[in-house]
């Protein structure tokens, strides 16, 4: 996907303004107006209309860079049965390391969450391989860990004295990492 971070980064580099990127974006069903807001709103995070493959190659054409260079790899695991308090214990060890760093610390990490990130790492990682992308200088950019409630099916009650019952209730998070071309 489309990293709104490095086409900033990379407008302002090559001095390019919103305008010239427009001119090389439109397209039939795109005019240059229409253009102009949407590069806008790309380069803000706002991936509305989400970017095709196609406009990546020509925002990449006229920054004069490769497509690799813009584009970041995500991967997710959702409704992870663990709660969101221990997963993000585990995220904050691997943020802003290599990934062959962040999985062999995610080896060798004694936590149950630990299991669950190197599948998702692993996962965005062989994203970004199918895409060419060098595997040797990806870094773990980001990794965010939401809480997505009470697991399906967990909800129950504990019975306790003089007829009440207390739930329990088992939680589940949503594991997302991202991992970028340095």
């Amino acid at each position: 996907m489309l990293s709104a971070n490095k086409l900033k980064e990379f407008c302002q580099w090559r001095q390019i303004d919103v305008e010239q990127l427009a001119d090389q974006l439109a397209r039939p069903g795109l005019d240059k107006k229409e253009a102009v807001a949407v590069v806008k709103n790309w380069q803000k995070g706002l991936f509305k209309p989400m970017p095709h493959s196609e406009d990546v190659r020509r925002l990449a054409a006229a920054l004069s860079v490769d497509v690799n260079d813009l584009i970041d790899w995500r991967s997710s695991y959702r409704f992870a049965p663990i709660s969101a308090r221990k997963a993000r214990l585990v995220t904050q060890l691997i943020v802003g390391r290599s990934a062959q760093d962040a999985m062999d610390i995610l080896k060798f990490t004694r936590k149950r969450a630990a299991t669950m990130i190197d599948k998702v790492l692993k996962s965005a990682v062989a994203d970004a391989d199918e895409q060419q992308a060098d595997v040797d200088n990806l870094y773990v950019s980001s990794a965010r860990v939401d809480d997505a409630g009470v697991r399906v099916g967990t909800k129950r009650w504990m019975p306790k004295d003089r007829g009440r019952a207390h739930p329990i209730s088992k939680k589940a998070c949503h594991i997302y990492v991202t991992v970028t071309q340095a």
